[in-house]
């Protein structure tokens, strides 16, 4: 493992977490170089090393495992017992975050609670990542990322209008969690860096959600009335949705008055700005079904490509609605350097998304790929703590590690 370089170089972080709003958190802080100890439960490991198919090819390592988990040693150990809280309590001498994504209190069933460990670590900067936040009535309950996108509203407004509701079709409550528990974090070290003193991020998946309602949550606080399911219709905007083409769909995404004027201009449909139900952006929302009875044939005219030779020449938001396929094909992100290969534990080589933060000084640093179970534990028990190996070895036949 190469050392650590990036702008969090220095910082250690113990990673209490698993399955995907916890490890998006941690694997984000490794690429932007903390040295990350992955603790995971002997012979088990993280639950998503089993959720597969499909695994990476030629390995035994689950695609989802290893899409959230580069940057990060492996330690396998038992934090039930008390000679793992032992192991953990030494690990932490050496740390400056922990970050856990246990039900609210089971860590201070073990001494590994924030409040167990702030006296004695006044500078550790403790991130709680749970379903419902540390406080409240929903506290107690386990957060699935299914459950979250329904409860926190975001599936009343996906899905056409007269289907059934929908969630998104990635975790996404898992993942706006985890980013949003990164950047608590980045704000505790800022703040311990002026002062000295550590604190706790307190990060509840279904805040989270709430948070990023945005336009909507604010369209309902506004009105007081549940926006409606749109299918692919922007609430505010029109147009801006699919259109059949000849040959697919296309987005056209209309931002504003001047640019619809152009596009009317562009294809014989100047009649429609003297009309008063196309003159303004909030008169075409008003008449959304309109503007798309209007438009549907007219984009049936060309094909997707003609389209978006077309928009983009005059400067209209447009595109095509990609497979994953054509989406890693695609030029724009292979410019953008959006997919990488790690040569991984098992002698292959493993291919993965890329972070997406592009740092002009200190770029993200990918020094590791995703580590098999354990795979580190005697090189941080050893080298960190400096266990002699024939107590390793011991911890190792009691099945601590």
């Amino acid at each position: 493992m190469q050392e650590p370089s990036g702008p969090l170089k220095g910082l250690r972080v113990l990673d209490l977490t698993r399955v995907l709003a916890g490890p998006t958190c941690t694997q984000m802080l490794g690429d932007l170089g903390a040295e990350v100890f992955k603790i995971e439960r002997p012979e088990a490991g993280d639950d998503t090393r089993g959720f597969a198919p499909p695994f990476v090819p030629k390995t035994k390592e689950s695609a989802y495992f290893v899409g959230v988990n580069r940057n990060k040693k492996s330690v396998t150990l038992d934090i039930a017992k008390p000679e793992g809280q032992a192991i953990i309590h030494r690990m932490l001498e050496h740390c400056d975050i922990l970050v856990e994504n246990f039900k609210v209190g089971a860590l201070a069933k073990y001494g590994l609670g924030w409040e167990q460990l702030k006296a004695k670590h006044p500078r550790l900067i403790y991130c709680s990542i749970t379903g419902f936040g540390q406080t409240g009535p929903y506290a107690p309950r386990p957060g699935y990322d299914a459950l979250i996108q329904a409860m926190g509203g975001v599936m009343s407004l996906t899905g056409e209008p007269n289907g059934t509701p929908q969630k998104v079709g990635v975790p996404v409550a898992d993942l706006f969690a985890g980013l949003y528990g990164c950047i608590g974090i980045l704000a505790a070290v800022n703040h311990r860096n002026a002062t000295g003193e550590g604190q706790q991020i307190d990060i509840g998946m279904l805040d989270t959600h709430v948070a990023w309602l945005a336009n909507q949550g604010m369209n309902y606080l506004a009105t007081g009335e549940n926006p409606p399911r749109l299918g692919n219709q922007h609430p505010n905007i029109a147009p801006y949705q699919e259109y059949p083409t000849k040959d697919g769909y296309i987005i056209l995404a209309v931002g504003n008055d001047p640019t619809f004027e152009r596009f009317c201009k562009a294809n014989g449909l100047e009649h429609l700005l003297a009309d008063e139900r196309f003159a303004t952006n909030p008169k075409r929302v008003q008449n959304r079904q309109l503007v798309t009875d209007t438009l549907t044939p007219v984009m049936k005219s060309k094909t997707t490509a003609e389209w978006i030779e077309a928009l983009e020449a005059l400067k209209i938001g447009c595109g095509p609605i990609n497979t994953l396929e054509q989406v890693f094909a695609d030029p724009h992100v292979q410019a953008r350097n959006m997919v990488l290969e790690l040569p991984h534990a098992t002698g292959e080589t493993v291919t993965v998304i890329a972070n997406p933060v592009k740092l002009s000084a200190t770029p993200p640093d990918y020094r590791s790929p995703p580590p098999v179970l354990g795979q580190h534990t005697e090189e941080v028990l050893g080298g960190l703590l400096g266990l002699p190996a024939t107590e390793i070895a011991v911890l190792r036949e009691r099945g601590i590690l």
